[in-house]
Parts: structure tokens; C-alpha cells; sequence
């Protein structure tokens, strides 16, 4: 298995992620790009867990995914994948290269796309949502992407593509308070919402409701997924050594830290930590990386600690 883009300190491949461009920063959390070259006929079985809808176009390799829809099967094509309730099994056939765009919550509303709810643990074909003779079809942007280019363009061409997709639906940003509470979210999962919604001045009926419409699901199952994450991250060594107790002091006992875990990724944490997750380990990679900058922890766009500063990946 070989990175264009580096790797993580257990030898699995890392994406080129970094912050959209400002333009776009109210509605995009994150952009990306990976290409990983397998010996052919190799296939990687893995999974992933999202906390935010994504865009993707996949360039190569063969794919297959348990969805809530069933199994499907994936060749070069642009992709809306929901965000994720529990581990969504992945698996590719053959080297693979993609690049992608993560929605923040309430992009979706705001940019004309389906109900959130309605895309959890799925896979929606580019075309079925926003696809059209005037802003292109799945397969037109594999034409305009040129994957045989260097990936950092591919994430510039993605960026101006979103740029007239937010001209195209009217401009509408998400609600702050969502913004406000994203954030909150990263800093602090064990969060009261009836302190948070104080605190901004807003009834706790109606943060909730905002919240579900944002992201498709109740605050509460927000901020246990995000409790999962930050652990899981650290048992793939893509997240600050500095913040492993902290992450860890999230959960009751370890007891509760095990069954949480295994709601969400199927296995314990030591099974997790044991067993290779490429797919996995690039999700996260990126989500801790934006988690750091929305705190203040890192500058935007600079290598955080768990990445090798010899290796220029941003």
C-alpha cells in the first residue's frame, strides 16, 4: 500500500486534508484528497464513521459498501455520502484516488440538498441530488476533475465547484447558533444543551430542533458519537498524545467507554486498535486535524503533531 500523501504512526495512509478556501468556509468544514496505489487485484476491507455529509468523487478502484440500503457497488463516480450513525463496512478493489468536500451541519438545508435524516449510513448518487444539465452530471465532473492531475487541483476544482453551487441556491448560510454549537462540540461533548442554549440566548425546544434538522439526529446522539470519534482517533495515533486522558475522562467509567464503543465501530477498543483501518484512520486523521483548528490548538493548513513535519502533505 503505497500514500502519495504520508502516513500514520501505524504505517496506514493519510489524505492531503486542510481548510476550504474562505469563500466557502460557512458552508464546507473540510476538503480532501487521497491516492493509494495497491498491487493489483489487492482489495482493502475496512470501514469509516462520518459525523458530516460529504461529497465525493472517486477517480478509481472498485468499491462496495454496506449502506442502509443494502450493498453497493461504486466505480468512478461523484457520490453524497451521509453522515454516519455506526461504522459503514467499505471495502476497494485495485489502487484508488478521491477528493472530497465535508458539508458543515446545516449546509445541506442551506445549499438545497435533501434532509439529512433521509442520507444517514447512505450512499446517494451525485445526479439524484444536484446533478443537471446546467451544473454538471457524476459524469461530467470526473471529466473536469482530470484525474490524472496533481490532487491539490483536484481540491481547487472542487472548491470553485461548490463556489457555484452556494451562487446557484441563494447564498444562505447555515444558523450561527449551529456554527456555535459545531464548535462547542469539539471542545466539549459532555456539554449540558439546556447551558448551551442559555448561554446563546436561545429556547432549548427550538436549539433542538435546529440541531436535529442540522445534522439529523438528536443532540444527544451528536455528542456520543463525537465521544466515540476523538477516542477512536487516538487508538489510530491521528490525534494529540497531550489529549489522550482527556478523551478518555469523556466516559463514566471504562466500562461505558467499551459499550459506547462498541455501538458505534462494532468491535472493542482494543480489537480497534489491533486491527488495520486505512479508511477509518483517513477519516479521522482529517476530522481531528479541523477539531484542532476550530479550537485554536493549531494555525490552518500547518502539520499537527501526530503528522511527520518532514513530509510536506498540505
Amino acid at each position: 500500500m503505497r500514500s502519495a500523501h504520508g502516513y500514520s504512526k501505524a504505517g496506514e495512509p493519510l489524505s492531503n486534508n486542510r481548510a476550504p478556501a474562505k469563500e466557502i468556509a460557512p458552508w464546507v468544514a473540510r476538503v480532501y484528497s487521497t491516492r493509494v496505489d495497491l498491487d493489483p487485484g489487492v482489495e482493502i476491507k475496512c470501514g469509516l464513521i462520518s459525523d458530516a455529509p460529504v461529497l465525493r468523487v472517486l477517480f478509481s478502484g472498485s468499491w462496495t459498501a454496506e449502506t442502509r440500503d443494502g450493498v453497493g457497488r461504486y466505480g468512478p463516480s461523484a457520490l453524497l455520502f451521509g453522515p454516519h450513525t455506526k461504522r459503514l463496512a467499505v471495502s476497494v478493489r485495485d489502487s484508488f484516488a478521491t477528493v472530497g468536500v465535508w458539508l458543515r451541519p446545516g449546509a445541506m438545508a442551506a445549499l438545497g440538498g435533501p434532509d439529512v435524516a433521509s442520507t444517514l449510513n447512505r450512499i446517494i448518487l451525485y445526479d439524484h441530488i444536484y446533478g443537471d444539465k446546467e451544473w454538471g452530471t457524476s459524469e461530467q465532473l470526473l471529466e473536469w476533475f482530470d484525474p490524472a492531475g496533481p490532487p491539490e487541483r483536484w481540491m481547487r476544482v472542487a472548491e470553485k465547484l461548490i463556489m457555484q453551487l452556494i451562487e446557484r441556491t441563494g447564498s444562505t448560510r447555515p444558523e450561527k447558533v449551529i456554527e456555535e454549537f459545531d464548535k462547542e462540540v469539539f471542545r466539549d461533548p459532555n456539554m449540558q444543551i439546556c447551558d448551551f442554549a442559555e448561554e446563546h440566548g436561545i429556547e432549548r425546544r427550538r436549539l433542538e430542533r435546529l440541531i436535529k434538522r442540522a445534522y439529523g439526529q438528536t443532540a444527544t446522539q451528536v455528542l456520543r458519537r463525537a465521544r466515540a470519534l476523538d477516542i477512536a482517533a487516538h487508538l489510530r495515533g491521528v490525534a494529540d498524545d497531550r489529549e489522550a486522558e482527556e478523551a478518555a475522562l469523556k466516559f463514566f467509567d471504562q466500562s461505558h467507554m467499551i459499550r459506547e464503543f462498541r455501538t458505534f465501530f462494532g468491535m472493542t477498543p482494543r480489537q480497534f486498535a489491533t486491527t488495520p483501518q486505512p479508511f477509518m484512520t483517513i477519516t479521522l486523521e482529517a476530522r481531528q486535524a479541523r477539531r484542532m483548528e476550530v479550537l485554536g490548538r493549531i494555525e490552518p493548513n500547518t502539520p499537527p503533531p501526530w503528522r511527520d513535519p518532514s513530509i510536506t502533505i498540505f
